[in-house]
């Protein structure tokens, strides 16, 4: 956020206005997100320790009945970050929209899923569930998945996020535009370990009743409002995502190679780099 805000005090003090900006967002803007019960919509209060610890995963409706995730949408389902960087990836679209409507350009907000590939770090505890599951594999030893292994994520492969930012620049925004994307597919986390395990034919992965605490229990977004405007789609699939993921882990020395966001600008269209999850 720090770097946002310097990067709109360059920007003014040298009366330079992109023709857009773009900006790669994050799906913990959303926090939980919306669930569903029954006809009812409801947003689900951040998992207590002492829920997790009592191991009842999912959120309850507001009637105590079983609920279900809703994919999100950035059309309609409210941002409630649940962390730190949730937070700061909201107040940056929010310093974004102001910028760009005071100086009459255009934003475009991508909300980024987990976005994975070749590149990501491989030793940020946050990012590197894969190849964390991947050097257990590697090794034949069982990966341990959390919860139930029914946490949902939505995997997106980087190439595919990389086609998503080149669409934005583009077919510039005529307005405000916010647009999530991802795979449009939510995997659990014990389906993504098997995938894994299949492929070193390594042991099949066990699920253990651990948990993080801050960890949401499902992400996934609906990609129909992306494909429309940007006319754009992704291409990988997860099976052949991994696949490239993992060639390029084996090409490493060891799990420790490490990335750092960067900021850069194409022509004058100034796109901002999110950290992949």
């Amino acid at each position: 956020m720090v770097g946002t805000t310097q990067l709109l005090d360059a920007l003014t003090r040298a009366a330079l206005v992109p023709d857009q900006l773009v900006l790669a967002s994050s799906r913990a803007v959303y926090g939980e997100g919306a669930w569903q019960c029954g006809t009812q919509t409801f947003y689900p209060r951040p998992r207590s320790h002492a829920q997790l610890a009592a191991g009842i995963w999912d959120p309850s409706g507001p009637t105590g009945e079983p609920a279900v995730p809703l994919p999100h949408c950035a059309g309609r389902t409210e941002p409630r970050p649940t962390n730190i960087y949730g937070a700061t990836k909201l107040a940056q679209e929010h310093m974004l929209t102001a910028w760009t409507a005071a100086h009459d350009t255009s934003l475009s907000v991508l909300r980024l899923q987990n976005a994975y590939g070749p590149g990501q770090s491989l030793t940020n505890p946050y990012t590197g569930v894969v190849p964390f599951f991947a050097r257990l594999s590697r090794e034949q030893r069982p990966s341990e998945v959390y919860e139930d292994g029914r946490i949902v994520r939505d995997l997106v492969y980087i190439d595919d996020v990389v086609d998503a930012v080149f669409a934005s620049v583009e077919k510039p925004a005529t307005e405000l535009r916010c647009l999530d994307i991802g795979s449009g597919i939510g995997t659990t986390i014990h389906e993504l370990a098997q995938t894994i395990a299949a492929i070193f034919d390594a042991p099949e992965p066990i699920v253990v009743p651990k948990f993080r605490d801050g960890d949401i229990r499902a992400a996934s977004c609906d990609i129909e409002a992306a494909k429309n405007e940007l006319q754009w789609f992704p291409k990988w699939a997860l099976k052949d995502g991994l696949h490239a993921l993992l060639e390029w882990i084996a090409e490493q020395p060891e799990l420790s190679f490490e990335t750092s966001d960067h900021t850069h600008a194409t022509g004058r269209t100034v796109v901002e780099h999110a950290d992949r999850r």
